[in-house]
């Protein structure tokens, strides 16, 4: 009989159970603990290792991100996946960003086409503040948004090395809100890769696109120029231009349905229609009339995405470094980053980025035992748009809602004298009402349009105009290098420091500064971290500590520490477990935004920004839940409206909410690499559980423009009596969620190899559960699975990937409801020309071109087809 084992307490945070829904951690955790014996039996066959092309592969893999330090992949003291640009270009992938969703335990989502967003283990979202993506160690984020614009700053294919993703908690190495994992992508040196390479895609999308749209081109052009002039000095250029045109969004689905189902007016009847993707039919665009003695929600028309949207999408990209080296082992280097973009951007809302600019200058400077980087990153929105507002505004500016409403409610009233049904009455109420409405395709229509977009008003207009700054430096040192004896002892030590500070010019609608009107808004962070580690057991057992600090402004010092242990009997096995906590501090428009949009201010939770708003606010949902009971007591009931408030009033809750304190994370890992099978298989596995609490989020609380306790129900059952606000603020919940991966690298042949892995992640269980914080939006499964074939007849190259998740609940505050599942298969082939140093690349994702949505109320994602020239000089 097994002998039963406790689970740790760090595990457990109360009680832990076993279910089936653990049945794929427990294998993997089989796994786990049952590679070591696979591995040293496969000793016994006594395979000279010089024999194996795999292993000699795997053990010369050399990784940076997961320590901050170069050191084999197969000692990594955390997860980490890679992804090397040779095999990112034998995938069935157009791009290396988009074959970074082959990579194990890696989600992404699509937005649109030129927005993608890469997360782990869990909480993913359209704007994901939780995830770091670098490029050589430098922050890629958008200052004012927390967070990238996919890869817009990024890198390009002809400069790409190789990709490092950390999936869980890297906060203690790295701070910078890392609390669910980062990617790191490092471009190649100048001095190592030199000439100049041309690269050229063309591809189609839209093939009988079920959204009604035709075939569309997208064309891709990329030039890289690298040059060492001599051993001391060398340059790159990259330069960039994509062109295509962008999924659309074109979700119907009711979000509204429930409104009139006390009337009986649901489906194609509802008068407060909804979809996700029509814009200005929301709450704040809905009223409740009496007709004829009953209570009905009635919403304006709105405007669906296509409508309001330019699907035109337009990336221009580049960047020049300039590298010198002094003497060996020492570099120091410059960089520039530019980038034009046009396209469409989500977070609560679906924008139009038009015109939107992002600039980096870095420098670095390293040795062997020291890093040094500073870098200025600037924003600017340029003529971007939030598709909503001027999708209600372009109503609004028709008609006043007092104005459609009475109009409405005249046109019922004489439609039913007139002996129509209550369903014709309200058709005919809101033809009346809309009767010299804009038209979309017209030219009033689209100078309206431009007219709104220009306006930096979302009560009136559409504009995002926001112009913001990072400023960021810090230093790692490698004290074990400088200090020898240390290293003889087999003790290593690092620190490191930084400081960051944001810079925002306030535009009076998305950004003010309170405090200081006219002076720009500054949010700084300063921060630190010793890492101490031992060699143990003849260096099979490494040991690491680390202790980071963080001081950012708003807030008091925050702790995070990391504990890991590497066990590596051999040089093909590496069983490693590690604990580690983790903080995130709000970002810039979490903590300081102030839009009007639509009837609701939209505040940041920094009591700088809300005071006084937590404390005299009533929660949105239970004004909702109030509103829908008082409804029903007039409609279902025969209550006066005066006895079913009273009856009702209890319904009201007040805010019990308050201002932004930081995220705190708390995650144990366990995991193992190995090579195997006469070193043809290499077997990376892992098991996490975290612990998330005070979950930043939003609220939605209404306050009363009365101090009377007797009005106050009335107030709030009216939106004009009332001053709505969106707030952000911390979840009560403390959320416990726990994954597992496995993934598999098999050599078949010389020339055939598969790659798999599947996922398992799951949100475990909420104490305290207040329903606030972000939605896990994450599959329970998923799984990969390509075959690749390289040289099958001179340098003829080919590759099939399957891909399957399983569904989901996605939660935002767009839109609620279960992501279906989906699978979808991509291919290639290719060859290359030695003697034209040509390479050319036939390829496809979602070959089958079966549509299919990553998320709710994002893009509908169709096939992609492409050819693919690289030159090379």
């Amino acid at each position: 009989m097994a002998t039963k084992h406790k689970m740790p307490k760090i595990l457990r945070g109360g009680k832990f159970r076993l279910t089936k829904s653990l049945r794929f951690c427990k294998s993997i955790t089989y796994w786990i603990f049952l590679l070591p014996s696979i591995v040293f039996a496969q000793k016994t066959n006594n395979l000279p290792s010089n024999q194996d092309s795999t292993k000699q592969e795997t053990l010369i893999e050399l990784v940076v991100s997961a320590s901050r330090i170069s050191e084999n992949i197969l000692r990594s003291p955390v997860s980490i996946e890679q992804l090397k640009a040779k095999d990112a270009q034998l995938m069935g992938a157009p791009s290396f960003f988009d074959a970074l969703e082959y990579l194990k335990g890696v989600q992404v989502i699509t937005p649109s086409m030129g927005f993608k967003v890469i997360n782990t283990r869990g909480f993913a979202n359209t704007t994901n503040v939780r995830f770091a993506q670098l490029i050589d160690g430098i922050d890629n984020q958008a200052p004012h948004i927390g967070a990238p614009m996919a890869n817009a700053l990024g890198v390009s294919d002809l400069d790409i090395d190789k990709v490092e993703i950390i999936p869980g908690t890297a906060s203690a190495l790295y701070g910078m809100n890392a609390v669910n994992g980062l990617a790191n992508f490092r471009t190649k040196n100048p001095f190592n890769t030199e000439g100049v390479s041309f690269r050229q895609v063309v591809g189609v999308n839209h093939l009988s696109s079920p959204d009604g749209v035709s075939a569309k081109p997208f064309s891709e052009s990329q030039l890289r120029f690298a040059k060492a002039f001599s051993e001391k000095w060398a340059i790159k250029i990259n330069l960039s231009y994509t062109k295509g045109y962008d999924w659309t969004a074109d979700d119907k689905t009711d979000l509204g349905n429930s409104l009139n189902a006390s009337v009986g007016l649901t489906g194609a009847t509802n008068p407060a229609y909804d979809g996700v993707n029509i814009y200005g039919n929301e709450s704040s665009n809905r009223k409740t009339l009496t007709l004829n003695g009953k209570n009905y929600v009635i919403a304006r028309t709105g405007y669906a995405e296509q409508n309001v949207a330019d699907y035109n999408l337009q990336n221009t990209k580049g960047d020049i470094g300039l590298y010198f080296r002094p003497k060996k082992g020492v570099e120091l280097r410059y960089t520039y980053r530019g980038a034009l973009t046009n396209g469409i951007y989500q977070r609560s809302n679906r924008f139009q980025i038009k015109d939107y600019t992002l600039q980096q200058h870095a420098l670095q400077f390293e040795t062997d035992a020291l890093q040094f980087r500073a870098y200025l990153t600037t924003e600017n929105t340029g003529k971007s748009y939030n598709l909503r507002s001027i999708a209600e505004n372009t109503d609004k500016s028709f008609k006043s809602d007092d104005a459609w409403y009475a109009d409405f409610t005249n046109a019922f009233n004489a439609a039913t004298k007139n002996n129509q049904t209550v369903e014709t009455a309200l058709q005919t109420a809101r033809s009346v009402a809309d009767n010299g409405r804009f038209q979309p395709n017209t030219d009033a229509f689209k100078q309206k349009l431009t007219a709104l977009s220009d306006i930096n008003n979302w009560d009136i207009g559409a504009a995002l105009r926001v112009q913001a700054y990072l400023a960021h430096t810090e230093g790692v040192v490698n004290i074990s290098k400088l200090v020898k004896p240390l290293a003889q002892i087999g003790v290593g030590l690092l620190a490191g420091f930084d400081y960051r500070n944001y810079i925002i010019v306030p535009d009076g609608n998305y950004f003010i500064n309170p405090v200081e009107s006219g002076k720009n808004l500054t949010y700084g962070k300063t921060g630190g971290f010793l890492q101490l580690s031992k060699k143990l057991l003849s260096e099979t057992l490494l040991l690491s500590a680390t202790l980071r600090a963080d001081k950012s402004d708003y807030f008091d010092i925050k702790f995070n520490p990391r504990f890991t242990a590497v066990y590596a009997p051999s040089d093909a096995l590496n069983v490693r477990v590690s604990y580690q906590s983790g903080y995130r501090f709000p970002s810039i428009f979490e903590g300081f935004s102030n839009i009007n949009s639509g009837g609701v201010k939209r505040v940041g939770g920094l009591r700088v920004m809300s005071n006084g708003i937590f404390e005299n606010s009533w929660l949105r949902s239970s004004i909702d839940a109030f509103t829908t009971a008082v409804n029903k007591g007039v409609n279902t009931e025969g209550l006066t409206k005066t006895a079913a408030i009273a009856k009702y009033k209890d319904i009201l809750q007040r805010n019990s909410y308050t201002y932004l304190r930081p995220e705190y994370v708390r995650s144990f890992e366990i995991g193992v690499k190995s090579l195997s099978i006469h070193n043809k298989l290499f077997i990376d596995a892992d098991f996490y559980y975290n612990q998330y609490r005070d979950f930043i989020a939003q609220v939605e609380a209404y306050i009363p423009k009365t101090q009377n306790a007797d009005s106050i129900p009335i107030a709030l059952l009216s939106r004009v009596s009332q001053d709505r606000y969106r707030l952000w603020t911390n979840a009560q919940s403390t959320v416990f969620n726990y994954g597992a991966s496995l993934g598999l690298r098999y050599k078949l042949t010389e020339q055939w190899h598969l790659n798999a892995n599947m996922s398992y992640a799951k949100l475990d269980r909420k104490d305290h559960n207040d329903g606030l914080e972000d939605g896990f939006n994450t599959p329970q499964y998923m799984i990969n699975g390509t075959v690749v074939g390289d040289k099958l007849w001179r340098t003829l190259n080919a590759s099939v990937t399957a891909r399957w998740q399983s569904s989901f609940n996605y939660l935002s505050f767009l839109v609620n409801g279960t992501v279906p599942e989906y699978w979808t298969m991509d291919a290639q082939v290719g060859y290359v020309f030695a003697k034209q140093k040509l390479g050319v690349k036939l390829g496809a994702t979602n070959l089958l071109n079966r549509y299919y949505y990553s998320m709710l109320g994002g893009s509908h994602i169709g096939g992609f087809y492409y050819t693919t020239l690289v030159y090379n000089l």
